[in-house]
């Protein structure tokens, strides 16, 4: 029988923090990370094709919206591929093959492959020393049980590409072990994740956890004395009472006429944004079909300042995705099987994913955002003039950090009043 291997992922936002790095190493990182003359296969540049990365996130969204069209979407594709980077630093074979390619990632050599990881590193680096404006906190950590002890070459390249914490935990007793991890990630997420493992088996041999920790607040917030009751649309035959926030003001606009949606960019203090995208009346689907690098690099080219009348809805949602079965129909299927490769953990072909699960909330009111998530892998041996831009219908949203160009999160609002 295969031993259980469990690796968690973990993206809880938003609560002040101290800054996670000295102030003159972040201010070497920022001077050099992303600008050591090589390609990054994270970030995405608009006039160039690069990696295949980005729409990582479009794929997984529309693969993850398929099943619930008529519900909140939210999620961190951030949280989501950095654990299964993590992952493929112990696959080979078909198995790397399908994690990366799934990731966006082609062309694998071992050079290549090498550049993912360190893609990863740099990127990690960067948004670790994000701008003082920002609290951003992303960290990882692998709990090993008692006596198991992961090929060398693994726990050197997790420490070296993903700054990976070791803890050893004893799952013969379940639940100590349990409530070691769910300590160390509720400390991590300020209380914001009090729960990512639920059960371990006590055949369990790994659990590996990645979190990734945001607070922003808005470049221009909105007086809460001017938030007020009204309807949101939730469908054509249905409404719910919402708080909406309102703000006269400028902010960059774009009306994609050949979608029929409005766009518009809410920049928090620092360096991270929000792209809130309404499409109109009956238009959802069409505007998600297109969801791609190309259709938001377009929007972002075509934003322009204007005076509006912004009313927002303060909401918080939350998603919940079984990550297995997403990946499974993106082609990802053979680390779920008994063929998987993960000799690059254990020195033989004794592990396999038996579960991911991923969880992710966010919050939104009149001084910014709040959001927080978590992943768990299993494993088991074996114009000028003003107008009103009203979104009190379904919208998408995603956030994303402006300097390594990563999305965070990204979400659909279906119902504003259902979590």
């Amino acid at each position: 029988m295969k031993c259980l291997l469990c690796l968690g992922l973990l993206l809880a936002a938003l609560c002040a923090v101290i800054h996670c790095c000295p102030e003159d190493i972040c201010r070497e990182v920022n001077n050099a990370n992303l600008k050591d003359g090589r390609e990054n296969l994270l970030t995405y540049s608009c006039d160039k094709k690069g990696s295949n990365y980005a729409d990582f996130v479009f794929r997984f969204y529309k693969q993850a919206s398929s099943k619930e069209a008529d519900k909140n979407v939210f999620f961190s594709p951030m949280s989501i591929s950095t654990a299964f980077a993590m992952l493929a630093v112990g696959a080979k074979s078909t198995t790397l093959t399908q994690i990366f390619e799934g990731l966006g990632f082609d062309n694998l050599t071992e050079t290549h492959m090498h550049d993912v990881h360190e893609s990863f590193h740099k990127v990690l680096s960067v948004l670790n020393c994000a701008d003082v404006n920002i609290t951003l906190n992303i960290g990882n950590a692998l709990f090993t049980a008692t006596g198991y002890e992961p090929q060398e070459s693994f726990l050197k390249n997790t420490k070296e590409y993903y700054d990976a914490d070791f803890f050893s935990s004893d799952f013969h007793k379940p639940e100590e072990a349990t409530k070691q991890i769910n300590k160390y990630v509720e400390e991590k997420t300020e209380g914001k994740i009090p729960e990512l493992v639920g059960h371990l088996d006590p055949s369990t041999a790994l659990v590996l956890v990645n979190y990734i920790y945001f607070k922003a607040v808005w470049e221009k917030s909105f007086d809460p004395l001017f938030t007020y009751e009204d309807d949101f649309f939730v469908n054509t035959n249905a409404t719910v009472r919402v708080n909406m926030m309102h703000r006269d003001g400028t902010s960059n606009i774009y009306y994609d006429q050949d979608l029929s949606c409005v766009v518009v960019e809410l920049p928090y203090q620092g360096t991270a944004r929000a792209l809130l995208i309404l499409p109109d009346a009956g238009k959802m689907k069409q505007v998600e079909d297109a969801l791609s690098k190309e259709t938001v690099c377009k929007w972002d080219s075509r934003l322009a300042t204007r005076r509006s009348n912004l009313q927002l809805p303060k909401f918080s949602i939350s998603g919940s995705y079984d990550i297995k079965a997403l990946f499974e129909e993106m082609g990802i299927t053979e680390v779920f099987s008994g063929n998987a490769d993960l000799s690059g953990i254990s020195g033989n072909h004794d592990l396999q994913v038996s579960q991911a699960i991923h969880k992710a909330l966010l919050e939104v009111d009149e001084a910014g955002t709040e959001a927080a998530g978590a992943t768990a892998i299993i494993f088991t041996r074996g114009p000028s003039v003003s107008h009103t831009i009203k979104f009190n219908r379904p919208f998408l949203i995603l956030i994303t950090e402006k300097q390594t160009g990563t999305v965070l999160f990204m979400g659909k609002v279906v119902d504003p009043t259902k979590e």
